[in-house]
């Protein structure tokens, strides 16, 4: 079994995928910001790049959340918005080697590309092999002359379950058998300041999760998603710096259109703290957003501004609840409503205590059940 699904090296997992944006460590945190932006996708992540050290070009990942986190990491940082904006990109990468990245050889195995991430990594990056030969320069950066393109636990995942009848004996097994409910997941409650949040958000940066927002009575009522902050923009900080988390859940879903009493909430804790320079940078943004939602066909920009309110809890819209399972859920059931709803966790409430939060099943965990299948 394993010599056949293993057949395959790295670079077969990355047909199709679009080359990464690539960043010196010295641009500045708005360049980053800016480069994002422009891609197809809001919640797309920047590569960082360097000329080689140990034999590797690529030395980080960065998007919008980490700029979010960045302009939130302190009193000053929030007064001087502007400043933080100018800071390097080596600034948003973290320093304890959460979320590392490590370059692999597309002609290595899918077994060492799963071992890289089993070991730490949280994406690999993978060299293209260009057409004719040829070698690109990346953004310029001195040394780097070759395109790279992210290989995923979302990409393993979907590989492995593409074979996941040769795992039959493990695919119908629940979560909770495979030892895969982890009950250590980052939560707030409703009430606290978002603002106290942020050292989870950037863990969960990390991670590939979210922040869960958990009441009093242990029931889950939403989730600050990272990959739903990446696809805000950099005045979601004022959001962060004033709003409780249960409000800073629906000003994300809603990003360019929230309901007017919260940017009134906004607007006043920024008065309340003195953070006028954040308040200049949220009107000069949401004028800027109401402009090109103005000008815009609905296929054009304008369509990302717009958003429908719904009745969900805290204002926020049902198609954004947070994905969940249950202990029963099989393996396999985990794995495809994840993958449907392009996620790398699913939270876990337990049906026999009335529907309260009792863990969360991530990506990494079921990777772990396949590499031990293949020992």
């Amino acid at each position: 079994m394993a010599v056949s699904l293993l057949a395959n090296d790295v670079s077969d997992l990355c047909i199709g995928k679009p080359a990464v944006r690539a960043l010196p460590l010295s641009a500045a945190a708005a360049d980053l910001a800016a480069a994002v932006r422009k891609g197809p996708r809001a919640a797309a992540a920047a590569c960082v790049a360097v000329g080689p050290a140990r034999g590797a070009a690529v030395l980080g990942r960065a998007g919008l959340a980490d700029v979010l986190c960045l302009l939130c990491s302190s009193p000053d940082a929030l007064a001087r918005p502007a400043a933080a904006l100018a800071r390097p990109v080596a600034a948003l990468l973290p320093k304890d080697g959460a979320g590392e990245v490590r370059r692999v050889d597309p002609r290595s195995s899918v077994l060492d590309a799963l071992d890289e991430i089993l070991s730490g990594a949280q994406v690999l990056a993978v060299p293209l092999r260009n057409g004719g030969g040829r070698k690109k320069q990346l953004a310029g950066v001195a040394g780097v002359t070759t395109d790279f393109c992210w290989l995923t636990q979302e990409d393993l995942v979907r590989y492995f379950l593409n074979s996941i009848s040769l795992f039959y004996h493990v695919a119908a097994r629940s979560v909770s058998a495979l030892g895969l409910v982890r009950p250590d997941f980052l939560s707030v409650r409703p009430d606290e300041a978002a603002l106290s949040a942020v050292p989870l958000i950037r863990r969960a940066i990390a991670s590939e999760t979210a922040v869960a927002v958990v009441s009093a009575d242990g029931h889950l009522v939403g989730e600050i998603s990272t990959a739903h902050l990446a696809a805000c923009d950099e005045t979601a900080a004022a959001a962060i710096a004033t709003l409780s988390a249960a409000d800073l859940m629906a000003y994300i879903d809603y990003f360019g259109s929230p309901p007017e009493h919260i940017l009134r909430a906004i607007k006043t804790g920024l008065k309340a703290k003195g953070l006028g320079a954040m308040l200049e940078l949220m009107e000069d943004e949401t004028m800027t957003s109401f402009s090109l939602s103005s000008s815009s066909s609905d296929e054009d920009t304008g369509r990302a501004y717009l958003r429908r309110p719904s009745s969900g809890s805290f204002g926020r819209r049902s198609t954004e609840e947070p994905v969940v399972c249950s202990p029963a859920s099989s393996l396999v059931a985990v794995m495809v409503q994840a993958l449907a709803h392009r996620v790398s966790y699913l939270w876990v409430l337990d049906e026999e205590d009335d529907c309260r939060l009792a863990g969360i099943v991530t990506f990494a965990d079921i990777l772990r059940v396949f590499r031990e299948q293949l020992l």
